[in-house]
């Protein structure tokens, strides 16, 4: 497939205008080719796959989380270990593009996948934040009972609830990722629940207090980008070959 084709189909979907201010998406390093026959596919791009890529010979890389956050010299200048994963890129010029925040917004992107994993039904984005999506499930479930149940939804094997709010859960919030912040939105609109992740000490103690219900849930849940944009490729052109690379773990909990 041509290359400007995919990434045209791919803009017209997640446009950057979704993205936020401060995020930095689409080429991240490398020279894009006229065709690409293979993609891989990750959350992450880092050292810890660099093999892979040598093996697979991909002839484009497509991740969630953008491989450089940040103004290009600076994060090579204080981050040695990427300076030298970049250098590999360069030399071996495989190309890596990112579609993070307008992939979270973005139709049938990231929160709606996460949404869809949960089963819930009449999905829409909260009024007043473009990334959360909330909806409903089929059936009321207790508080407790709907954690386990999107623990094991998503993929994870924790996660830290707070529950302070209504004892069932009918309607549910979610952000995948950092999003914590947004449960005062998902409140104000009537959410049973808010799920997000890497929410700290003072947050929880805000949401203790709001007397509401929050789910932390790792920030690796938001691995169902790669069955999510490998199915979005494969809608393109049938014949791409995709390479899904799922290398993250989650920490030991102890």
């Amino acid at each position: 497939m041509k290359t400007k084709a995919l990434l045209r189909k791919l803009s017209k979907q997640f446009p950057k205008k979704l993205g936020e201010w401060y995020d930095h998406l689409g080429l991240q390093v490398g020279k894009l080719p006229e065709e690409v026959n293979k993609i891989m596919v990750c959350l992450d791009f880092d050292d810890t796959i660099y093999d892979v890529v040598v093996k697979e010979k991909p002839d484009l890389i497509i991740t969630h989380h953008p491989f450089i956050f940040g103004k290009l010299k600076k994060v090579l200048e204080r981050d040695p270990v990427k300076k030298a994963i970049y250098d590999k890129m360069v030399e071996i010029n495989v190309p890596i593009v990112s579609y993070h925040t307008n992939f979270d917004t973005g139709e049938g992107g990231m929160n709606d996948a996460l949404t869809l994993a949960l089963g819930l039904e009449n999905r829409k984005h909260l009024e007043g934040c473009k990334t959360a999506v909330g909806g409903v499930l089929p059936n009321e479930m207790e508080v407790h009972e709907f954690a386990k149940y999107a623990k094991e939804r998503l993929g994870v094997e924790y996660g830290l609830l707070i529950a302070e709010g209504k004892p069932t859960v009918k309607s549910v919030a979610i952000i995948g990722g950092a999003g914590w912040g947004e449960y005062l939105t998902a409140m104000a609109e009537g959410y049973d629940i808010y799920i997000s992740g890497d929410c700290p000490h003072h947050g929880r103690r805000e949401i203790v207090l709001n007397r509401y219900n929050y789910l932390d849930l790792p920030h690796e849940i938001e691995r169902i980008f790669i069955p999510t944009m490998t199915k979005i490729l494969l809608s393109f052109d049938d014949s791409l070959e995709i390479v899904q690379v799922d290398h993250e773990r989650l920490p030991e909990v102890i």
